[in-house]
């Protein structure tokens, strides 16, 4: 049907709804009716397959009538769910119908019930109608019982008006609407914006909440119960309750059961008893009691059971669990796994970040969308062309699985992958034995235990990550069951539903093997750090070789966070491991590589860094030695994580020879499937880059390469390049200087936010980053308060003796102080790192931000500047160097220099590039030679940089600013002319350095 005749066909239905009205409000006019003679046809009219009219299998159907859900103890569903034929059990838009007598406009039960599916289903815009009105609601965000029909709801349409809104009917809801990307764009313009109600973040207050009071009643009710069990009893709890509660609302369990257990009488003794028969049936490890020794004998109050499971039902639920994904669980326990209970002496309860978590900044979940892209281009990639009994022997593995996302993401594509091929392969013979597939075209639990027991592993450090990993692929086992199929299969397999995945699902240490043990250490730091033999633990998998495929996100933890003792051992088993500062990540990269086999693969989301970072240089050249990778997705200004300062790439590795690798760059707001994929040799050959990972195409990598030999790099013409320093309370030492005299000031500071007089002498100008301009320092009348003479940290003697003022000045801020902890007795709160380089500030230095858009650097003629670390300052060595300071500065300035940063540093969101030492050490400097012709051109670029600086100081009393800016422009062509003829650069390479915006 086009989209003409779709326009015309709902015209008619409106025509017809309009005449008979009246009838269509009568009592016996109910839902079904309304469905069968309007909503259905209205659908179908938009191009969905609203009757299954090509008797498509259970996975291909586009339209879900769907199952049986309980809410408030009565059977309820949403209606209608929409999905893409094959994509799994995603609903993109629920339909929630209603008959036309009901009165939708201000009916916010119903509003209440299909925003409650949405949100749970991360169904984020659905519908709402009875025909006779349309309404689009927002489900990105919980809704709460007492919300008016008005909130969230972003279309209201009469049936009057269908025609005048069949654009936008059509080209939101119509099925080529949503094959086309209009269905997700709108969605991102008027839907799922960012907020604290959204379901995983709504999901993980509830878990923190059942968390605490659960532990507060543990904790005084069982006096010998220590943290590490009160964590494990804790967690195991909220695991049973939350599995048997997903298996109610989704039919396999009787509903409410729970709340039954705990409404009366020991309501512990009773739970444990749900819990036994669970274990009777599920098998699943979950509800083991022969290896959990610990919640059996605890004892709880009625009350707090209670109140928890109570929270798990309508109306104090605003959960449906019925339609939630396991992802969304997965989602929520990850930050919830991010904290520790802690027992304080009074046997109370503190929940608190794990050290860990604190120092990374929070916990960075895995956005759905990249799980399915890794693996995809990893599991994907396997099982292409393969047959069942292939795809058997593959096996898969996260080695820092957290709490399960990479997992469940594969066993998902896995059970798809099934479904697709016993659909499209199986005999009807075969299909109605039901032993693989069900009579509706759904794999049967014993074909998903199969699989999940043959393909998934994963190993972590954390105890309870475990667990929940466990819990996430059991509950995705139990998908689409009901009760009356549990019972069917158990009947014809004679075994329980779920398998234990104690052997696939382990607890350890993916870096440190048992040879750790060696070395001896006390029990209590090996319990710690739970050394893992990787061909112990699972000897099956290496018997054939090793893992096919490596997935994951492993954890970015710098070195200076691990103790000496790991540190000494990752030295000894790590070739990555030669940097002191390196990130955690590289030795995943090389332990990943380590446990794959010979025709594995491997993909991996991790910080992009690493590309030209120092630290990543031991594990480049590794990967480019045995020409490891085939494919980066590199995110260079696109922010995965929600706010981090990580930037990230896609890396994926085989142990197969690539002489080239596909390359795409994923810039701001671009799909990961839209990138432009571009072959490119991995490694520039040139020692004085480093073996930086420069992604650029032959032409410019050739360029950088000329640039960087017969000449030396900056580093060696450079007597120091060093950070500034941070006072640690800037705003005691950082002040404004309001009038100033020989011997005293005034100043105003911000900590006692009052004018003071201070002793001049003590007073040091400071610039921030944003102060160093192209060529000038833009003063901003901030001062540092310096303690220090001849790089020594006065006495208090001294301060009393020659600057009382400064002495008063630092009691009256001595509360601060004395917060950082430091012994008073020596001064030594007062410490300012920058005293060690008081010499090096006192002379004439370049002065570089750490971080710019564009060129922007300024020479500190008279070393009078003091700075913070946002800014580096290079001082010349003038035994290494044959030229004068301006020189290197007019270099720097250079269009060529900026070619050199832009192509060869860590990109940061904006298009700002990082120009730490690490980053603009290896730039090669042109050392003047005593001939004729290099002096000339030295001699021109002084003398324009002289130019420069005096015209932007010029510049800054705004007087004939068009006349100077011309001259600043000429000066600034000038030097660069030279620089390209210095570096013999041709017309054709001017043209690369000049063609992008590098200026």
């Amino acid at each position: 049907m086009t989209r003409e005749q779709a326009k015309t066909a709902i015209e008619n239905l409106v025509e017809r709804f309009a005449e008979h009205r009246d009838e269509y409000h009568l009592p016996d006019y109910n839902e079904a009716k309304t469905r069968q003679d309007f909503i259905n046809p209205f659908f179908k009219t938009l191009g969905w397959d609203i009757n299954n009219e090509n008797n498509a299998s259970e996975n291909y159907r586009e339209v879900i009538y769907e199952d049986r859900v309980v809410v408030r103890g009565k059977a309820k569903a949403p209606d209608y769910g929409f999905r893409l034929a094959g994509s799994g059990k995603k609903r993109l838009f629920y339909v929630e119908a209603k008959k036309p007598s009901v009165a939708l406009k201000a009916n916010k039960d119903a509003a209440y019930q299909l925003r409650r599916y949405g949100s749970s289903a991360q169904a984020y815009v659905s519908v709402l109608t009875n025909f006779e009105e349309f309404i689009v609601y927002d489900c990105s965000k919980v809704p709460n019982l007492n919300d008016s029909a008005t909130v969230a709801r972003l279309k209201h349409i009469g049936f009057e008006d269908y025609i005048k809104e069949f654009d936008f009917i059509y080209d939101t809801f119509s099925h080529e609407a949503v094959t086309r990307g209009r269905f997700d764009k709108f969605i991102q313009a008027s839907a799922k914006k960012k907020g604290t109600d959204t379901l995983d973040k709504r999901f993980v207050e509830s878990l923190d909440h059942w968390r605490k009071y659960l532990a507060t009643s543990i904790a005084v009710n069982n006096k010998k119960i220590d943290d590490e069990e009160l964590n494990y009893a804790v967690q195991l709890l909220i695991d049973r309750v939350i599995f048997l509660r997903f298996c109610e609302d989704r039919g396999v369990e009787p509903y409410a059961q729970l709340q039954k257990a705990v409404s009366k009488g020991d309501s512990y003794k009773h739970l444990l008893d749900l819990f036994n028969e669970a274990d009777a049936k599920y098998n699943s490890g979950l509800f083991d009691f022969d290896k959990d020794k610990i919640t059996p004998s605890l004892k709880l109050d009625n009350k707090v059971l209670k109140t928890v499971i109570d929270e798990l039902y309508y109306p104090k639920c605003n959960y449906e669990f019925s339609v939630m994904p396991v992802e969304i669980l997965g989602n929520a326990y990850e930050q919830f796994l991010g904290k520790v209970i802690r027992i304080t002496p009074g046997r109370g309860v503190k929940i608190e970040e794990k050290p860990e978590v604190r120092k990374a900044g929070g916990v960075y979940y895995t956005p759905q969308y990249i799980v399915e892209y890794i693996v995809k281009n990893t599991v994907g990639k396997l099982t292409e062309g393969k047959t069942p009994k292939e795809v058997e022997a593959l096996k898969i593995v996260d080695p820092a699985c957290g709490s399960g996302s990479f997992l469940l993401g594969a066993f998902e594509f896995l059970l798809n992958y099934h479904t697709d091929w016993y659909h499209n392969n199986l005999s009807e013979k075969e299909k109605k034995k039901g032993n693989i597939v069900t009579h509706e075209g759904k794999l049967t639990t014993h074909e998903k235990k199969r699989i999940l027991l043959n393909n998934i592993y994963g190993v972590d450090l954390d105890a309870n990550a475990v667990e929940v990993s466990k819990l996430s692929l059991l509950l995705k086992c139990m998908e689409g069951e009901t009760e009356a199929s549990i019972q069917q299969q158990k009947s014809m397999f004679h075994e329980r539903v779920l398998p234990s995945l104690e052997d696939n699902i382990k607890d350890g240490n993916s870096l440190i093997d048992t040879d750790f043990y060696d070395s001896e250490f006390d029990l209590g730091y090996e319990r710690k750090i739970k050394p893992f033999s990787w061909k112990k633990g699972f000897p099956s998998v290496f018997k054939q070789g090793g893992f096919d495929s490596v997935i994951g996100n492993p954890p970015y933890v710098r070195m200076q966070t691990i103790d000496k003792i790991q540190t000494d051992y990752f030295k000894e088993k790590y070739k990555s491991a030669t940097y002191g500062n390196y990130d955690l990540y590289v030795l995943f990269i090389e332990s990943c590589l380590n446990i794959l086999s010979n025709n594995g693969m491997t993909g991996l989301i991790l910080p992009h860094k690493f590309f030209q970072a120092e630290y990543g240089e031991s594990v480049r050249n590794l990967l480019a030695k045995n020409k490891n990778v085939y494919q980066i997705n590199d995110f260079t200004t696109n922010q995965i994580f929600d706010n981090a300062t990580t930037y990230t790439c896609l890396l994926f590795l085989n142990k197969k020879v690539n002489t080239t690798f596909n390359y795409s760059k994923v810039v701001l707001g671009a799909s990961i499937t839209e990138t432009l994929k571009v072959p490119n040799f991995l490694n520039i050959p040139n020692e004085k880059l480093l073996g930086k990972w420069i992604f650029n195409n032959n032409e410019k990598n050739d360029l950088l390469i000329k640039i960087s030999n017969k000449v030396e790099p900056l580093k060696h013409f450079a007597k120091k390049i060093f950070k500034g320093s941070s006072t640690g309370n800037d705003n005691i030492y950082l002040v404004k200087l309001i009038s100033s005299k020989k011997t005293i000031s005034k100043i105003y500071s911000q900590s006692l936010n009052s004018e003071i007089e201070i002793e001049t002498e003590l007073l040091m100008p400071f610039i921030y980053g944003s102060d160093v301009r192209k060529h000038y320092i833009e003063k901003n009348n901030t001062y540092l308060i310096f303690p220090y003479r001849n790089g020594k940290l006065l006495s208090f003697e001294d301060l009393e003796r020659k600057y009382p003022l400064t002495k008063a000045y630092f009691d009256k801020n001595k509360k601060d102080l004395l917060k950082r902890k430091l012994p008073l007795s020596n001064f030594d709160f007062y410490k300012y790192s920058a005293a060690r380089s008081i010499g090096e500030y006192n002379q004439m230095k370049i002065l570089i931000p750490d971080m710019l858009v564009s060129s922007r650097f300024a020479l500190d003629k008279e070393g009078i500047y003091y700075h913070g670390p946002a800014i580096h300052s290079i001082i010349l060595d003038t035994k290494t160097a044959n030229f004068k300071i301006e020189y290197l500065l007019g270099i720097i300035s250079s269009k060529l220099f900026w070619f050199f940063v832009s192509n060869t540093s860590t990109a940061l969101r904006g298009n700002a590039y990082r120009l730490t030492p690490e980053y603009i050490n290896t730039f090669g400097i042109k050392n003047i030679q005593n001939n004729k012709n290099e002096k000339f051109k030295y001699d021109e670029i002084i003398k324009h940089v002289d130019l420069l600086l005096k015209l932007n100081e010029e510049l800054k009393l705004k007087f004939e600013i068009e006349q100077i800016t011309h001259r600043i422009d000429h000066s600034e062509g000038k030097i660069n002319k030279f620089v390209y003829e210095l570096y013999e650069l041709t017309p054709e390479e001017i043209a690369i350095v000049e063609g992008g915006d590098n200026a």
